[in-house]
C-alpha cells in the first residue's frame, strides 16, 4: 500500500511538471509581448509613427517569441489623448487526452502629455 502510495505521488508529480513544461512558455511569451507592446505604446506616442509601422514592430516581436500573431489581430489607435495598442491571439496547446486553446490579449494604452506642471 506503501509503494502504490509513492508512484500514485510521483504519478502526479511528473503530470504537474509536464502541464507546467507545456502551459507555461505560451503565458512567458505572452508576457513578453504584452512588455514589448507596452514599450512600444510608451515611445510611439511621442512619435511619428503611422500604426502600420507600429504594427510590423508588434508582429516582429511576435515572430521573435513564436506567438501566432497576424497584422489582422493588431489593432492601433491614435487619438488625442495618446496611443492603445492591443492584439488578440490564441496558442493551441496538445495534451495529452484533452487539447486547449489559450486566449490571449495583451494591450496597452499611453495617454501623451502635453506639457510639465509644476
Amino acid at each position: 500500500m506503501r509503494t502504490l502510495k509513492a508512484l500514485i505521488g510521483l504519478a502526479v508529480v511528473v503530470a504537474g511538471i509536464y502541464l507546467a513544461y507545456r502551459l507555461i512558455p505560451p503565458y512567458f511569451a505572452n508576457f513578453q509581448l504584452e512588455d514589448a507592446i507596452e514599450s512600444e505604446a510608451r515611445l510611439g506616442s511621442y512619435s511619428n509613427k503611422s500604426e502600420a509601422e507600429i504594427v510590423d514592430i508588434v508582429l516582429k516581436k511576435a515572430r521573435d517569441l513564436d506567438i501566432p500573431l497576424r497584422a489582422e489581430q493588431v489593432h492601433v489607435l491614435r487619438d488625442s489623448n495618446g496611443l492603445t495598442i492591443w492584439a488578440e491571439y490564441t496558442v493551441h496547446v496538445d495534451l495529452p487526452g484533452r487539447p486547449v486553446d489559450l486566449k490571449f490579449r495583451p494591450s496597452t494604452s499611453n495617454k501623451a502629455q502635453t506639457g510639465a506642471r509644476f
